[in-house]
């Protein structure tokens, strides 16, 4: 399996979205899509929830899929052996730019075999969502505070995970 850049070649730079592919094989730049890693944006089910908690994104910034993937599981996990249920778990954005990586080669002689800048186009190598200053990541909703406070210490567990700094905002129904 191929290994990832770091996600500080992306996550931080101004993109322009990259999300369509043309029906017509022939004609698109997108040959290939790749796979979508997010699993389920919606988990858990309960009644009487009374206290929500968004996760909002604190700057602009581009979150790739298996980063959102690996919060949901681990959010997910905390607050199933935590509340047993009785919780309702969002992920909010859905990864539609695509984007691409233009691949070097390295060692002696790679500069006969290789283009350089010349169709630098680059290949798919996975999906992101891009996010704007105060868009929700997460959204999560609990009975009690005392399950508020299990949802707090799962988010800032994942703080790690994500590229961007993020807010943790409450509110009571």
């Amino acid at each position: 399996m191929a290994k990832l850049r770091k996600a500080s070649a992306y996550s931080k730079k101004r993109v322009t979205p990259y999300t369509r592919t043309s029906k017509k094989k022939g004609r698109a730049y997108i040959k290939t899509l790749p796979p979508q890693k997010i699993v389920k944006f919606v988990m858990g089910k309960g009644k009487n929830l009374s206290y929500i908690l968004r996760i909002v994104a604190d700057e602009k910034c581009q979150i790739r899929d298996n980063a959102l993937e690996s919060c949901r599981q681990f959010i997910n996990k905390k607050l199933e052996k935590g509340l047993a249920g009785n919780y309702i778990f969002k992920v909010v954005p859905f990864p539609h730019h695509i984007q691409r990586e233009n691949k070097m080669l390295t060692g002696a002689g790679s500069d006969r075999m290789q283009t350089g800048m010349q169709l630098s186009f680059g290949k798919t190598v996975g999906k992101a969502a891009i996010l704007k200053k105060g868009s929700g990541i997460f959204h999560i909703e609990v009975a009690n505070p005392k399950a508020v406070k299990l949802a707090r210490e799962s988010v800032k567990k994942i703080k790690s995970k994500l590229p961007c700094k993020i807010k943790i905002l409450e509110e009571k129904r």
